[in-house]
């Protein structure tokens, strides 16, 4: 993984200088990142929810203790992530395929991040398999305004019967005083074959495209950051042409969506889950134009990346190179995920006397 080649001066700050090294500038940094925790269920059975069939829970022995081992490896991955620039965990960061809240608690009160004092923004949702997405943020650098839980409304292709998923979770804060906009996603599967499913992924999109263009009428220049596991890739339609997020900066337009995905996966080959020797880019981040800004006296998009550190790869055997998963042939590996988390470096100039 490449990292930036700047000096870090102090906690969450940079000093950059420009080619005839004459002119320095201090800059604050933060990251903002997403990460699908892979069926992140408690021990205890819900008669509310369908949460029998998930790994946890079809464990017979040790499974307190492996809970607390998989909280522990997801708490280990959210302080890594972005820690070697800014000396800090994610002021941000999106998750997928959590149970509940309680899940998102037990994290967040691991030794590994308690002194973070991270709070969470979750609501239960419709999923069949129990699944939800989450936001948790640090309460020192990001402040909720609001919070709402938006339904996707899609139908079975044959019996046309309503199928739950995942909702997609919007929340509107301060960011250290400048307001920004986090839409969490969890798009609908590739279960049945990709062509099958597609439609379910546009009907994501277009609940997305919809959220974004309601923040967008109210204010054209709001900052906007979509995320999440869209089960699709940068090239995908539900991307390409429902979002039209574009791959270069120039080209983004006054409303438009800029992907900094597209360029890893088309040039670079990068993926953040892998299927049959096959990578995907389903974990993605994007953002709206004002975050491309370059006087960078606000928050200003700087650089994307996939945290596939070499802990969380596969050493060997059958999925060798392939993101270390929790959960394989019945029983607990002693994994992460099967995916990696994906984050991008936001930056701020700040006055230096």
């Amino acid at each position: 993984m490449k990292h930036l080649n700047y000096h870090l001066i102090s906690f969450l700050l940079l000093i950059f200088t420009n080619v005839n090294g004459q002119e320095k500038k201090n800059f604050r940094i933060h990251t903002v990142a997403f990460y699908n925790l892979e069926n992140l269920f408690d021990t205890i059975n819900d008669p509310t929810k369908y949460d029998e069939a998930s790994p946890m829970m079809e464990i017979k022995a040790n499974r307190s203790k492996i809970y607390k081992k998989k909280i522990q490896n997801m708490a280990r991955v959210i302080s890594d992530i972005g820690s070697d620039i800014t000396h800090n965990s994610p002021a941000l960061i999106g998750v997928c395929e959590i149970e509940n809240s309680t899940v998102l608690e037990d994290i967040v009160n691991d030794s590994l991040l308690l002194h973070k004092d991270y709070a969470i923004v979750h609501f239960d949702g419709p999923d069949n398999r129990s699944i939800d997405v989450g936001l948790l943020y640090q309460k020192s650098l990001f402040q909720v305004i609001s919070k709402s839980t938006h339904t996707l409304k899609i139908y079975d292709s044959e019996s046309h019967k309503r199928q739950n998923t995942r909702d997609q979770l919007l929340v509107t804060g301060k960011l250290e005083e400048e307001t920004v906009h986090i839409i969490v996603n969890h798009w609908p599967s590739r279960r049945g074959g990709e062509a099958k499913s597609r439609p379910k992924r546009i009907a994501a999109a277009k609940l997305n495209k919809h959220l974004i263009d309601s923040l967008q009428s109210i204010n054209p220049y709001a900052k906007i950051i979509t995320m999440g596991d869209l089960n699709d890739n940068p090239t995908n339609a539900s991307v390409k042409d429902i979002l039209k997020a574009e791959r270069k900066k120039e080209k983004v337009a006054f409303k438009g969506i800029y992907n900094p995905f597209i360029n890893m996966f088309k040039q670079s080959g990068l993926g953040t889950t892998a299927y049959r020797d096959a990578w995907s880019l389903f974990d993605q981040i994007m953002m709206t134009k004002p975050f491309l800004h370059k006087d960078y006296s606000n928050w200003t998009y700087y650089k994307a990346g996939i945290f596939n550190q070499n802990y969380l790869v596969t050493k060997k055997g059958r999925f060798e190179g392939y993101p270390l998963r929790s959960f394989a042939d019945g029983g607990f590996t002693n994994g992460f995920s099967d995916h990696f988390p994906v984050y991008i470096y936001l930056i701020k100039a700040i006055e230096t006397k």
